[in-house]
Order: structure tokens, then sequence, then C-alpha cells
């Protein structure tokens, strides 16, 4: 069934939706003045379209036209159904902390679970109270991506978390973004500072509540990853059929540290998810994986930037699609190797399984290099199920059914593997697992 997306009336354009929120957005001294610049870069492009090269498969300015208002804060009702959804994608053991409908709910989260192992605050918080102006400056920084400037200038709340040098957080932390409203734009912004040598497991889920429809919400995530530490971040969207989610994550990686992330998208009419990586300090090693799961006519882009900016180090990209019925996957991902980042060590793979005629995989990976003593290499595939495959398991006593799930979950699995918390790994299996069982 064709997914009609709520668009904007003309009397809705962004420029009359910011003047009406500009109200409700947290922060005093200079966060305003921050918060128009960054819609002053938005408002020199508008809505990412097929005219720039990052956002030619994804035109939002024809997909959604426009966007909406911003959601009201939400009330006793809208925490109730938000409690609920926020539940079943908890992942075991770990520190739940709630935003919904752009907002930081302290009553749906866990904080005293944190003691003292980490510094949590909403970014309301640290907007309206405490920050000075270069911190604002740095938890709403902006960049020449429209999506990213719009995100700053509308920022409600999120949270801004940082963990001390040494510190080992034992817990997953998982950030979980419930939508409860109905054709409204939310807009949160997170701050993660992992210091030297500490170690840290950050989830996203990105959820919607009974009877939410029609939203748009548009996040982004800014983390600085300490020398000698280790972060890992695990992202799962799973928005409903006629919701638009844009995400972001900017993420720096100093000396010696480690980084792995991986990302999902198993919902949302229209999604994206980009990330930009930048190795800042030898000996980094990087490893960032994913999944588009599409069905009916969902569209979900992942785009990813490596940028190798030093010496030594390593990096490895493995991104895999399952798309059925008229979904469309699209997969950007460039790695970058500045002139001085000699010995740089890295590798992209994309895999597209189509499972209709009418499914469409879009990959586009590229290399830039600038040094000239590098190994790099990339790929990239697409097809159906092997049929001798799936032959070779029937006559094992398998139904067809039976015997082409099992090869998906091991073409899905290639990525998830890749997450190296078993208890990480089997909350992504589960929920692969989940949409998959969906479409049976």
């Amino acid at each position: 069934m064709k997914q009609v997306l709520p668009k904007a009336d003309p009397e809705r354009a962004i420029g009359n939706v910011f003047a009406a929120a500009r109200g409700r957005l947290p922060g005093g001294g200079l966060v305003p003045q921050i918060r128009a610049s960054a819609f002053e870069v938005y408002e020199r492009t508008g809505l990412p379209h097929r005219g720039m090269e990052d956002w030619k498969y994804t035109d939002l300015r024809a997909l959604i036209g426009g966007v909406l208002p911003l959601a009201p804060r939400p009330d006793a009702e809208a925490l109730v159904r938000a409690k609920v959804s926020a539940e079943r994608v908890s992942v075991d053991q770990a520190v739940k902390l709630v935003l919904v409908d752009g907002i930081f709910a302290p009553e749906l989260s866990d904080l005293g679970r944190l003691k003292n192992q980490v510094v949590v605050r909403s970014l309301r918080e640290v907007l309206e109270n405490s920050a000075p102006g270069d911190m604002a400056g740095l938890l709403l920084s902006t960049t020449s991506d429209s999506a990213i400037s719009l995100n700053a200038a509308m920022a409600t709340d999120g949270l801004v978390i940082t963990v001390v040098d040494g510190n080992a957080v034992k817990r997953p932390i998982q950030i979980v973004h419930v939508a409860t409203g109905v054709s409204v734009s939310t807009f949160t912004r997170s701050y993660l500072q992992l210091g030297k040598g500490a170690h840290a497991a950050i989830v996203e889920s990105f959820v919607s509540a009974e009877r939410a429809s029609g939203y748009q919400a548009n996040d982004a995530i800014i983390a600085l990853v300490g020398n000698e530490a280790s972060l890992s971040h695990i992202r799962v969207a799973a928005a409903a059929s006629d919701a638009v989610n844009i995400s972001s994550a900017i993420i720096a990686v100093g000396a010696g540290a480690k980084l792995d992330l991986f990302s999902m998208t198993c919902g949302g009419s229209i999604s994206r998810y980009q990330g930009f990586i930048k190795l800042a300090g030898e000996g980094t090693k990087v490893s960032a994986n994913g999944v588009n799961l599409i069905r009916d006519e969902l569209h979900a882009d992942t785009t990813m930037v490596v940028d190798h900016a030093v010496p030594h180090c390593i990096s490895r990209e493995k991104f895999r699609a399952v798309i059925d019925d008229c979904g469309r996957s699209v997969f950007q991902g460039r790695i970058v190797v500045r002139p001085a980042a000699q010995k740089t060590d890295a590798n992209l793979t994309t895999r597209a399984l189509l499972l209709s005629d009418q499914a469409e995989a879009d990959s586009k990976p590229e290399l830039e290099i600038l040094a000239d003593d590098v190994t790099c290499g990339h790929g990239a595939t697409s097809g159906a199920l092997d049929n001798s495959l799936v032959f070779y398991l029937r006559a094992r006593g398998l139904s067809e059914k039976d015997a082409k799930m099992l090869l998906i979950k091991a073409f899905v699995g290639e990525s998830i593997e890749e997450i190296t918390s078993e208890n990480l790994r089997d909350f992504v299996t589960a929920q692969a697992e989940h949409w998959l069982q969906a479409g049976r």
C-alpha cells in the first residue's frame, strides 16, 4: 500500500515553524543567537534534495515537502503510552534513559542505577542553567549538512553524558526515543564524552507508541572518544510505518581508541542514518556496520563518511540490506584518507538481498585517497536468494519458508556478528528476527 506522508501546508513553512517554536526552545545567553545562526545555515539550502550529492537518493524536499509543527510537551497520558513502548524494547541489564516526543522523561528513566560511573544531564538543563557560551556552541554545533543545522536550531532536549578518565561503565546505557504524537516533529540532540581510557556502550532505540503516526523525528548525537577509550554505539530504528526518521552521528576518535558502531533500520516510511567519523589520533580502530530491513514501499538510507586524518589507523565497514516488495535501500559509504594518513588500512563492503522484482538497492562505495602508502578496498554486490541453497535446505526437510528464513538470517548475521557484546548482539538479533517473522 502506498504510504502517504503528511506534508507541511504553505503556511507551515519552516521559517514559521522555527519562529513559532523559539519561545519553547531552551537556553539563554548566547544560545538563541547560536540557534539563529544554525537556522541561517539551514535556510541557505532548505530541506536536503537531489541536487546535493550526498542526498541524491533521498530527496526530502520531494518526499516530505516540509517540516511539521513542533510536538507539544508530553502529557500524563502520553507518558503512560511511552512507558509501555520503552519497556518493550528494553535491553537486558541496561540503564534506560527515555526521551518522549523530544523531551527527557526522568520518571521513565533509571538515573539512580548509574551511581557514580557516569554523569548524565539533560540538554535542556545544561543549556538553561550551566552552559557558558563555548559549551552551548559545542552542544549546538552545526555543519554544512542542512539536516544537522536544522537539528541544532530546533533541538528541544537530549542527553549530555560524560564518562571520566579511566572509568568503565559496567551496564549499557540505552537511550529510548519514543514518539507519541500525530503529524508533529521532534528534534533531539545528545552529547557524549569519553575520557582517556574510559569504556562505555550506548544503545539508541527509536520506537512509536500506540496511536503515534505521521511524525517526523530529527536526532543527532555528537561523541568525543578520548585517547585509549572504547565506545560501542548501537542504533535500532523501528519507527511507525508512516513516519520520517533522520538521525546523524558525528564522532571524533582519539589515539589508540576503539569505536564499534552498528545501525539497523527496520521501520519508518522515510529514514536516513548518516555517520561522520573522524579518526583523529594514531592507532585508532573503527568498525562501522549496519543492516537495512525494508518491505512495502519504505525507503531507508544509510550514509557513512569515515575520515582518516592521521597515520596508522584501521577501519572496517560491513553493510547488509534485505529488501522486499517495493522497498528501497540506499547505502553510501565514503572513505577519506588525508595526505598525512600514511599506513591507513581501510575496507568497505556492502551487499543487498532483493526478495522481489520490484525491490531496489542503491549502493555507492567511494574511496578518496590522498596518501600513497595505504591499503584500501571496497566492494558492492546485490542479488536474489540462491535457489540452489534453498533447494539444498529443502532437501534436508525444511519448508521453503523456513529455508529462505534461515538464509536471510545468515545473510544479516554477517553484519550483526560484528557487535562485540554478546548481550547487545542478542538484542539486535531479536529485533531482526521480529522483523523477519512479521513478514512471513
